[in-house]
């Protein structure tokens, strides 16, 4: 039986718990304030669910990550960053990215960015915990990413293009930003043929949370006893390396 999660503050059970099938869902309930959600993806969990169901936690294995060193900046994407008339920014639009990347897909009826993950998002950017990296082309938003940022690991939740190669344009200032100043894992959660050719790979969950322990120390956050207070996470220097309103080279 799924575990329900009804304490007044944040508890998971172990991530081996997780189930095989469907891969990876590991409990319901909780809430999405900041203290769930950071307590969460220090542990290699996050959440994902439809407007029908609860918050479901997901923890699945294989993990899909990508070590900013292996980013694989083809011939094409070189020459789109060169000459393609991009600009890049950091946490300059936050809830047009999010929106973005909610909107509807091709072939897909709906999305599981819905309002009340959106709400929950917009509150960890204002904590400093969420960031957003856009992509703009002649004064217009055109791609990005966004995710969160804690000490050397960045978790990817989702991201959008609206011109050709415009997100990966978002993930090359994230992945060259983080291999130049400490940075050690980017997070993709799911496999993806689109993430694999730009160099990301997939490791067991047992690899991933030892890299999360290893890199997130508990001792490195402050997380409240309510699961309505801030809770702190490890500062990512990192991030001011991402370039902003400048042509991206």
């Amino acid at each position: 039986m799924l575990p329900w999660l009804s304490s007044p503050h944040p508890y998971f059970p172990s991530t081996e718990q997780a189930l095989e099938t469907p891969n990876g869902l590991l409990a319901a309930g909780g809430e999405l304030t900041p203290a769930w959600l950071v307590d969460a993806y220090r542990k290699g969990i996050f959440p994902w669910y439809s407007d029908d169901d609860p918050i479901l936690w997901w923890s699945p294995d294989p993990r899909m990550i990508l070590l900013p060193e292996y980013f694989k900046r083809r011939r094409s994407l070189a020459k789109r960053l060169r000459h393609g008339g991009f600009s890049v920014t950091l946490d300059q639009r936050f809830a047009q990215v999010v929106e973005a990347c909610a909107a509807p897909r091709k072939h897909e009826p709906g999305t599981w960015i819905n309002a009340d993950m959106r709400h929950a998002y917009q509150r960890l950017h204002e904590l400093g915990i969420a960031h957003s990296v856009e992509v703009h082309h002649s004064g217009e938003l055109v791609g990005g990413l966004y995710g969160l940022a804690m000490g050397p690991v960045f978790f990817g939740e989702s991201m959008f293009s609206r011109q050709p190669d415009a997100s990966k344009v978002a993930l090359a200032h994230l992945a060259g930003a983080m291999q130049a100043h400490g940075g050690k894992l980017i997070d993709c959660q799911m496999h993806t043929p689109h993430l694999a050719s730009l160099g990301a790979t997939t490791v067991a969950r047992r690899t991933f949370i030892n890299y999360l322990e290893q890199w997130l120390p508990e001792k490195a956050f402050s997380l409240p006893l309510s699961a309505h207070q801030t809770p702190s996470v490890p500062a990512s220097p990192w991030l001011a390396a991402i370039p902003s309103g400048v042509d991206a080279e």
